[in-house]
């Protein structure tokens, strides 16, 4: 579609980008019920109008969301001009019209919606309300019922995408019914005892047999990718938990926007309690609807709490009957975060897919991320932005200067850090694990070959390998290819890290290098031993050249063993490698190359005649790899040795499959049967439908508005710079 022309509107943004022509159309045609739905939207509300330069409007909201509202509305030809406390000017289509403020139903989190009473210029009394659909739908009149369901039904597609809803009606007042409501309205606002009680009431008798307008739905602008990540962090079985100073409501919204929460959640707990006993049966009823069981004198934790009710425990993962989220507010945190009630909160919340903490102070947000450290045996990743997060910040911030200084790492968008953790985290994790457990392994097969010798010398400490060799080992021989597999390895691309979030899973739960793994590569450091041992022994002893030579002597036998432990320790790397550059190709054949290079340097003529004492393998090296049973023993032992690790390969993902194993399978039958590209198809959730009403984090600014006093305050600033 074309881009909208809104030049027929001299005051409209030149920024504002619309598409559709349908809605412009019916405004230019007059539209009654268009036309009294902007007219709404430019009426009810709290907004301030400034006009800084001539013919320039700036305004100024107690919310984003109204802001954008009134902004909207001005594009399409309704302009907001200027209110004061008894008046409000609006320029529809190019008129300029003044209405008369009567009065304004102000905005509360219980009300959830705002209304205003005014009179037109032809001196009809109409009322305009806005307000969360889940209040509104209650109020409209029975003749509204099929618009309604039309209504709702854009309304579930608008909140599926995450945006902030909002419904909006009016009803027209018989004069003489608004004369008498004025009087109880105005009796109430005078009224010094529950005062608040009887506005309430009074302005229900007018909020009623409203007639529906249409709906309005506003993008919550957070940075590109973030919901997006969310879910995908989520995949990979990732808890996110918001610590926010913020409202409850807007929290509660910003959670849903981010996808931190789902409509397709099991249930959301609010722990609001203002006391102890309260917030220890919020958090036990919201654990009871979770895990029954986990309340029982037989559970294990609880078993584990009465024989040792002082010694510290670890929180075990708990699986609930379902997905749930919990909201808890900084007030009911206090309490939670003391003595028992530690663990009752840590139970509870680490069985809720998301968790969010509201109106939280500083350092209560450092006491919830020391509160799971100390209680699981997880990884915290604390992000902030600002000064007051440095006290939970422990690995990773960005854009607020104080954060960043106190951070590990900083960078500008949230949904970097889905590449930092699933891409460059994973790959890190995964390269440190094969670094370590071949470093261990090639090094307890370099060294326990000793323990057998040890048999043959009388225990004499006599080393089986050539001094150099012991020299270069480490240093030269096999530094490169686990420099190369440190650095470049990548068991898939990132790509497909990405796609799969679940690969994620092992680094969790350290699955690559831990105990079991370290005895596993021991155990396979002493059996790569005894075959370098014993093969090259078997294959030296009482042994002759072709030529009739006696070759069974200990020069020969170092020369065969610490050959074949080289061969051994490149086939065995190059078994560890999935991803093969030209960089890993160059360090790993390069290294074995290097070693057949050095080795004939050492062992040559002229190094070992002109420093005798210094080089003693005179040429070892020359008579002995001629020979074809130094070959073939070189070959049988690095079969031997290599037989282990490619059994287990091949029969660990068939036998004790983990779940990283059946995405690698299903990753590499794709990469053989590529498939065909999904067909996106949206799933409605009837039923589910969530308020996204959040005007303010507080009570609104009607009550100040009608009194007049900031209009009077800043015409008399006004007058103050005239002077």
């Amino acid at each position: 579609n074309n881009k909208v022309d809104f030049s027929y509107n001299q005051l409209a943004d030149p920024n504002f980008s619309f598409y559709d022509n349908t809605l412009v159309e019916a405004v230019k045609s007059e539209d009654h019920l268009v036309y009294l739905f902007f007219l709404c939207l430019s009426l009810c509300h709290t907004v301030m109008s400034e006009e800084k330069v001539e013919g320039e409007l700036v305004y100024q909201a107690q919310s984003p969301d109204e802001g954008a509202l009134v902004t909207a509305t001005r594009n399409f030809g309704f302009v907001f001009c200027s209110r004061t406390s008894e008046t409000i000017t609006v320029i529809e289509m190019g008129k300029t019209r003044v209405y008369q403020l009567l009065a304004i139903l102000d905005f509360s989190n219980e009300r959830k919606r705002m209304s205003v009473v005014v009179r037109t210029p032809e001196n009809r009394v109409m009322l305009f309300c806005k307000g969360a659909d889940t209040i509104i739908c209650e109020l409209l009149h029975p003749s509204c019922a099929s618009l309604s369901d039309v209504t709702m039904d854009h309304l579930d597609d608008f909140a599926s995408e995450g945006l902030r809803t909002l419904m909006i009606a009016y009803r027209e007042l018989d004069n003489a019914f608004f004369q008498t409501w004025i009087k109880k309205h105005s009796e109430a606002c005078l009224t010094l005892e529950d005062r608040e009680r009887k506005l309430a009431m009074v302005y229900e008798e007018v909020e009623r047999d409203l007639m529906l307008l249409g709906a309005t739905a506003i993008e919550d602008k957070l940075q590109s990718g973030v919901p997006e990540t969310i879910v995908t962090l989520s995949k990979a079985k990732i808890k996110v938990w918001v610590l926010t100073g913020d409202k409850q409501e807007t929290a509660v919204n910003i959670a849903y926007s981010c996808r931190i929460f789902k409509d397709e959640m099991d249930g959301v707990f609010i722990v609001e309690g203002t006391d102890r006993e309260t917030v220890l049966q919020e958090l036990r009823t919201a654990r009871y609807k979770m895990k029954p069981e986990s309340l029982l004198e037989s559970d294990p934790i609880n078993i584990c709490l009465a024989r040792k009710p002082k010694m510290p425990i670890r929180v075990l993962d708990e699986i609930p009957n379902g997905n749930y989220g919990l909201v808890i507010s900084g007030y009911s945190l206090a309490y939670a975060l003391e003595g028992n009630m530690e663990l009752e909160l840590v139970r509870t919340a680490c069985m809720c897919k998301g968790v969010i903490c509201c109106r939280m102070t500083p350092l209560q947000k450092a006491q919830v991320v020391d509160l799971v450290k100390r209680y699981k045996k997880v990884v915290t990743l604390a992000i902030g932005d600002g000064a007051n997060d440095i006290g939970m910040i422990k690995g990773i911030g960005h854009e607020g200067m104080q954060a960043m200084l106190s951070s590990d790492f900083a960078f500008c968008r949230f949904r970097y850090l889905q590449r930092l953790l699933l891409v460059h985290g994973r790959w890190s994790y995964s390269r440190m694990c094969k670094f370590l457990s071949y470093f261990f392994y090639k090094n307890f097969a370099f060294t326990l070959v000793h323990f057998w010798y040890a048999f043959f010398n009388g225990f004499s400490a006599q080393t089986v390998y050539d001094t150099w060799f012991i020299t270069c080992y480490n240093m030269i021989y096999t530094s490169l290819p686990v420099l190369g597999l440190s650095l470049f390895e990548k068991d898939v691309n990132e790509t497909w890290s990405l796609c799969y979030p679940e690969l994620y899973e092992p680094g969790q739960h350290n699955l690559y290098f831990n105990k079991k793994e370290f005895i596993k590569g021991l155990m396979h450091g002493i059996y790569s031993s005894f075959v370098l041992f014993f093969v090259p022994m078997g294959t030296i002893f009482n042994s002759e050249r072709s030529d009739g030579k006696d070759i069974s002597d200990f020069q020969s036998f170092s020369l065969l063993v610490q050959t074949t432990l080289i061969w051994v320790m490149t086939m065995q790397i190059a078994l560890r490698t999935n991803s093969w550059t030209l960089i890993s190709h160059t360090f790993t054949w390069g290294s074995l190359g290097l070693y057949f290079c050095v080795l004939f340097f050492l062992y040559s003529d002229g190094l070992c005649l002109r420093f005798p004492s210094t080089f003693h393998f005179l040429g070892v090296a020359r008579n002995n790899l001629s020979q074809p049973q130094m070959w073939l023993c070189l070959v049988l032992s690095t079969v031997l040795c290599m037989i282990p690790v490619i059994g287990y390969n091949f029969l660990k993902p068939l036998l004790w499959p983990v779940n990283v194993d059946k995405v690698l399978n299903r990753i590499h039958f794709c990469l053989k049967h590529p498939l065909p590209p999904p067909v996106q198809t949206k799933v409605k959730h009837p039923g589910l439908r969530r308020s996204a009403y959040a005007f303010s984090h507080k009570q609104g600014f009607g009550d100040l508005i009608t009194s007049g006093k900031t209009l009077k305050s800043s015409a008399f600033m006004k007058k103050q710079e005239v002077l």
